[in-house]
């Protein structure tokens, strides 16, 4: 809880007592994940009263839909309800834009109030901002065992919050392995209990395409088998059950490299049977597919970002394939003229559709300044290229292989923590930038048995850092609200490994508590 008390339940305040250090505000220690840009807190322990209700100050389907779903998620228990005149009797959320549509760079921030009696408010500019407070609020909440009612420690509370970065991501990569439309939704339920606002969904690749595209159905001949597909349909109901939750979709069709599973529907697009990356630029069926391919993916996914990978293209099948060899002869190309001009086709693709392209670092690295300044390059490699990028004028994501990338086992929530997005950048127009960045859930060793336990708890320390200020960067000071959190997760059925694990996904040593472990 937010301040010790021995009738809540709560052991882990009780078991950390002598060792407490987080950040405070002056007062008691604020149990909440992400960290709040700002509060204010009292001393008052204040029940719910029974005829406690979330509602709102205009009507819509969306604020409806929330209610229920955060109802569910902190009404957990059979509870009396507080009958004392003092109890919080309900929960008014007040929306100034209910008609904003959600893209990058959406107004998430919120102001919660709740009083030491009477009602509590929540003040947002959007549904979107709406969301995060009901978040906050949730996390605010806690059963008492011994009363049999729910309760908000510390009031008054005031919490005035928002963003850091605009785009705060989880990557899902469902080629490696299949994650089914039921995983993907529990990692979006996931996802935004930590505010993060995007799924990056990498939907393709060498190793299988799962997508049954209405268009090009051919290419589901890639996928492992019939059952593991994904319809138009399941696109467009996964990306409407994200939107309801504040979750953006970005999808990613990697070009011209890691695309050899387009080979097994569409021969024609790969340099030979044999050398089958990069795709062909000599073949007018690959830019015929291209075409086809991202105009059907723009119209199902109205996300304005679309990633287009770029990254990892081995070139040598272009010079070793005669076909392809004598193309870019006759087109006074080398390979990586042909790697250039595959970028460009594939953005240029992409914005006929109204869509900013995202490419993975190698882009900007062989490129340089030369490549459409509209695009957002994907720092995994090395964040100098963060510095290089943002001095460049380009806008950056920022997702280093290593400290945030889940499938490392043993990278901790500690070295996730650590890493600082804007190192090394000290001019404000460049710090500007950079939108935020992504933990990635690479899938080579990854299914839906252990995905779970693989993203949480340690996605949190990712969420954290881009919520939350600069200043709020000490994982020691942390670490209490942090296994707070991953208790939080596995009370929601939310798998969440011991935070204390060394190595990720691996069982709890013996016998103990959530809080401890």
């Amino acid at each position: 809880s937010f301040a010790p008390n021995m009738m809540m339940v709560r052991p882990l305040l009780l078991a950390l007592l002598s060792c407490l250090i987080v950040v405070s505000y002056g007062q008691a220690p604020i149990y909440v994940w992400p960290q709040p840009q700002s509060a204010t807190q009292g001393t008052t322990t204040s029940g719910l009263a029974a005829s406690f209700s979330i509602k709102s100050s205009a009507p819509s389907s969306d604020l409806t839909d929330a209610f229920a779903r955060f109802n569910a998620t902190i009404f957990d228990h059979r509870a009396k309800g507080d009958a004392s005149s003092s109890a919080i009797t309900g929960l008014l959320v007040t929306v100034a834009n209910l008609n904003v549509p959600l893209q990058l760079g959406i107004d998430e921030s919120y102001t919660l109030s709740v009083p030491a009696s009477g009602q509590a408010t929540i003040q947002a500019n959007t549904y979107y901002g709406a969301l995060r407070g009901l978040e906050t609020f949730s996390q605010l909440v806690y059963f008492n065992f011994t009363t049999s009612t729910y309760v908000i420690p510390n009031t008054p509370w005031t919490i005035k919050d928002a963003p850091r970065f605009p785009h705060r991501g989880v990557l899902v990569d469902t080629s490696r392995h299949f994650l089914p439309i039921p995983m993907l939704r529990r990692i979006i339920d996931s996802i935004s209990y930590a505010k993060f606002n995007v799924l990056h969904w990498h939907i393709t690749d060498i190793q299988s395409f799962p997508w049954q595209s209405s268009a090009l159905p051919r290419f589901t001949m890639a996928a492992y088998s019939q059952n593991e597909r994904f319809s138009d349909e399941d696109i467009q109901d996964l990306i409407e059950y994200a939107r309801k939750r504040g979750v953006r979709v970005m999808m990613e069709i990697d070009v011209p490299g890691h695309a050899g599973s387009w080979c097994v529907g569409y021969p024609d697009v790969c340099p030979s049977p044999t050398c089958t990356m990069p795709l062909d630029p000599s073949s007018n069926t690959t830019w015929t597919l291209m075409t086809q391919l991202f105009k059907e993916l723009t119209s199902l996914a109205p996300e304005g970002l679309f990633h287009l990978g770029g990254d990892e293209v081995d070139m040598s099948c272009w010079t070793s394939v005669a076909r392809v060899s004598q193309w870019l002869k006759t087109h006074n190309m080398n390979n990586l003229d042909a790697y250039r001009y595959f970028v460009e086709q594939a953005h240029a693709m992409v914005g006929s559709h109204q869509r900013t392209p995202v490419n993975w670092d190698e882009v900007y690295a062989n490129f340089g300044k030369t490549i459409d300044p509209n695009t957002i390059i994907h720092v995994w490699r090395n964040l100098a290229y963060v510095q290089n990028a943002t001095r460049d004028g380009f806008r950056v994501l920022v997702s280093p292989d290593g400290p945030w990338y889940l499938d490392g086992l043993g990278t901790t929530w500690q070295q996730m923590y650590a890493l600082e997005p804007s190192t090394g950048i000290t001019d404000p127009k460049q710090a500007a930038l950079i939108l935020g960045g992504e933990a990635c859930m690479w899938g080579e060793t990854v299914d839906s048995s252990v995905v779970m336990p693989t993203i949480w708890p340690r996605a949190a320390a990712v969420a954290e850092r881009l919520w939350s200020d600069i200043s709020v960067n000490n994982a020691a000071s942390a670490e209490p609200r942090y296994a707070w959190f991953r208790c939080l997760l596995d009370q929601r059925g939310i798998e969440a490994g011991p935070y204390k694990n060394t190595q990720a996904r691996t069982a709890p040593p013996g016998p103990g508590g959530c809080y401890t472990q």
